[in-house]
């Protein structure tokens, strides 16, 4: 007979004693169960005791968490929370630098758990650290204890960040600036500065004034990854709290200082595989410097603007006026308005006498006026074959340059999200983006030239040409979906990506759509369909078994904490614990939490779950409450709540728990497989009928023959 659901089977050790094997009564008072704990091993004064998980992080079991722990747990007899906070606070005062820093190292441990933390805050604890690191010279192990448990401390949530002094700022900055700094430390004190720099437009402004640019490249060139690692965090943070004057400056700055090359050759392309957290800084990075195009993109042409007429009247000076051309001045102002209006005309303005007007629509404004202003400056020759051979055509074959160019940069604008806010989990960069200065303007130069080899290849006319737009916008999808690691590399393919290679593409996807519709083929599909969804369900839970890094993710920080989890090889429990950075795939002994997947109630995901919930009060992110999904166990009030690191790890692991309790695959990866899986079967089974046309109807059954005396008797004896 299985215990009552209030009880919990548990051992409870304790140094220099024998373990006891009780059985926990969930209803009953904490106070009460360390009373009886405290009276078996003889221990006076109960209430200075309290119980700690063995394994794992150790945490202070308390009546709001009691209910997570589960049956065969080990805890341990320990000091409460509330005298260990006190004897600490006494600890990091001692004049004995032995006591001082072992009292510090211990505190650095114990700040994790949210009572600990509580009890020495109460004791006005963070004001002894603020003293020890404004006041101490010390710069070794001891600093590296103090600034750990300030972190951890801090963590929780119980000071606002807008409290520190500006003493303890600059001290924090100072080990950042200093050279003879243990990596540590200034791994930490960066990590200070990321969380602190977003609380504050002071802080903001203190950070960037004593950190500049250049110490914080001296660290992103280290050959500690983690230092690096903390620099670009802290990097980011700066470049996402300043104003738009300001990160333009910034960016600037790192352009001059060659940072994207840097970038290129020492991340991207370094012999150690990009971690998670790097690459969302780097797609940060591009979405930040990209957006910087936003500003333009978003402002309409101003006809009364001089600066910006001269910028159009270059297009068709660079395009039509030579040195051995007769001046502009030789002629009368009507025969001159008459030529600028051909001669815009030829380079494909819709409005010819007034060609601004084609300027005014906004998205993608004035950054069209500067692509094609910048494709006629880098690439003059380009840019004059471009207008000439068109100029040349017929009329109705011509490709507008002006108008293929404005359509052009919106195009980019979408497939490049300018003007959208980042992410803030995606890791999704272009690796060529950090390869060349003035990217944006380079993938135009190449793109406006297939625009044009799209034209001739199409043989369009003025009316196909949404269809040429179409086509290009395509070729651009699928070969930025390859990810090619320069723009070289870019021009190659999608060039080499030409017209009759997208009808062939389009064709074959057609194709497979037509074959997959007839009415036999359809039916066949249904009846491969339950086979293939329990392959899927397999592979579901197979990777439940492999298990997946999971990131917690804090109101302040984007990234905090790793934890691990994986579902057992018999698919009856749920294991999961807390990780260090680096670990790949952690043994399953070494998970100390578990849920048995029998106590699971139900899957929410989205904005369901209680960690999106407690967050709605401040701004939500999409991008987070896609990936979210809880499990409920035991009673709805408790719930393990995951942050998936992408929409397909979502996908597997919001699937693979459905197939545990019971219900359907519901996520869009799902379809896919199943799509994927019944075209390659379907593909299988109908070789043989190649070329072979499959009728809607079966064909008909003939009727049955009036006698059967064609049949030949067997019973009659040869003669």
């Amino acid at each position: 007979m299985p215990p009552p659901k209030d009880v919990v089977k548990i051992a409870i050790q304790m140094v220099g004693a024998i373990p006891q094997l009780i059985e926990l009564q969930q209803t009953k008072p904490l106070a009460s169960v360390l009373k009886d704990v405290c009276d078996a091993w003889s221990l006076p004064n109960a209430e200075r005791y309290a119980l700690q998980y063995a394994d794992g992080r150790q945490t202070y079991i308390t009546e709001s968490n009691r209910r997570d722990i589960k049956n065969g747990s080990i805890l341990r007899l320990t000091t409460s929370p509330d005298q260990e906070a006190e004897r600490l606070y006494i600890g990091i005062q001692s004049k004995n630098v032995d006591v001082k820093t072992d009292s510090l190292k211990k505190l650095a441990s114990l700040s994790q758990d949210v009572t600990f933390a509580q009890e020495f805050i109460s004791r006005n604890g963070l004001k002894q650290i603020y003293s020890i690191v404004e006041e101490g010279n010390d710069t070794g192990e001891m600093l590296a204890h103090t600034l750990k448990a300030f972190t951890e401390l801090m963590e929780h949530d119980f000071v606002s960040w807008e409290n520190l002094s500006t003493v303890f700022i600059k001290k924090i900055v100072s080990y950042v600036t200093m050279n003879a700094v243990d990596a540590s430390i200034q791994q930490l004190s960066l990590s200070i500065l990321e969380n602190m720099v977003p609380t504050s437009r002071v802080f903001f402004e203190v950070v960037r004034k004593e950190v500049t640019l250049d110490r914080l490249l001296t660290h992103l060139q280290a050959t500690n990854a983690q230092l690096q690692l903390k620099a670009m965090a802290l990097l980011i943070a700066l470049l996402l709290s300043a104003t738009d004057a300001e990160r333009r400056e910034m960016m600037e700055t790192l352009r001059e200082k060659n940072i994207r090359q840097f970038i290129h050759k020492n991340i991207i392309h370094s012999s150690e595989p990009l971690g998670d957290e790097m690459a969302h800084y780097l797609y940060v990075l591009q979405s930040v410097s990209l957006n910087l195009c936003e500003h333009r993109m978003k402002m309409s042409m101003d006809p009364y603007s001089q600066e910006q007429r001269d910028l159009l009247q270059s297009l068709r000076q660079a395009a039509f006026e030579s040195e051995g051309e007769v001046p502009a001045g030789t002629f009368s102002t009507e025969r001159r308005r008459s030529l600028c209006a051909k001669e815009f005309r030829k380079l494909g303005f819709v409005n010819n006498s007034n060609p601004a007007e084609d300027l005014r629509r906004a998205p993608p404004g004035l950054l069209a006026l500067d692509n094609m202003v910048y494709f006629s400056r880098n690439t003059p020759n380009a840019y004059s074959r471009f207008v000439l051979e068109n100029s040349s055509r017929e009329d109705k074959h011509e490709c507008p340059f002006a108008r293929s160019s404005i359509q052009l940069t919106l195009i980019l604008c979408k497939i490049l999200h300018i003007g959208e806010p980042c992410s803030e989990t995606a890791q999704a960069f272009y690796p060529m983006f950090f390869g060349q200065d003035h990217f944006f303007e380079e993938l135009f130069c190449i793109c406006i030239q297939l625009v044009n080899k799209t034209w001739k290849e199409m043989r369009a006319t003025q009316e196909d040409f949404n269809k040429v737009m179409q086509v290009v916008r395509e070729q651009i999808t699928r070969t930025l979906s390859l990810k090619p690691t320069s723009l070289e590399l870019f021009k190659t393919r999608v060039n080499a990506l030409n017209y009759s290679e997208i009808l062939k593409l389009r064709q074959t996807e057609r194709l497979h759509q037509e074959e997959t519709l007839a009415v036999p083929v359809l039916e066949l599909r249904e009846k491969l369909k339950p086979e293939l969804l329990e392959l899927i369900r397999q592979q579901r839970l197979l990777h439940l078994c492999e298990g997946t890094l999971f990131r917690k993710i804090s109101s302040r920080r984007r990234q905090d904490k790793l934890w691990y989890c994986r579902l057992s090889p018999n698919h009856k429990v749920l294991h999961y614990g807390d990780v260090e950075e680096g670990v790949q795939s952690p043994p399953i002994e070494s998970l100390p939490e578990k849920i048995p997947v029998a106590d699971m109630k139900m899957l929410l995901v989205g904005k369901e779950c209680p960690h999106t919930k407690e967050k709605s009060s401040g701004k939500q992110n999409k991008d987070v409450l896609e990936l979210a999904f809880s499990i409920v166990h035991d009673v709805e009030e408790y719930c393990l709540n995951f942050i998936a690191p992408t929409r397909y790890e979502f996908c597997l692991w919001t699937d693979g728990l459905n197939v545990l309790l019971g219900k359907e695959m519901t996520s869009e990866r799902t379809q896919t497989d199943l799509d994927v899986l019944l075209s390659m079967e379907l593909k299988l089974r109908l070789l043989d009928l190649e070329n072979i046309s499959i009728p809607d109807e079966p064909p008909p059954i003939p009727k049955p023959p009036s006698n059967l005396n064609f049949c030949y008797d067997f019973s009659h004896s040869e003669q």
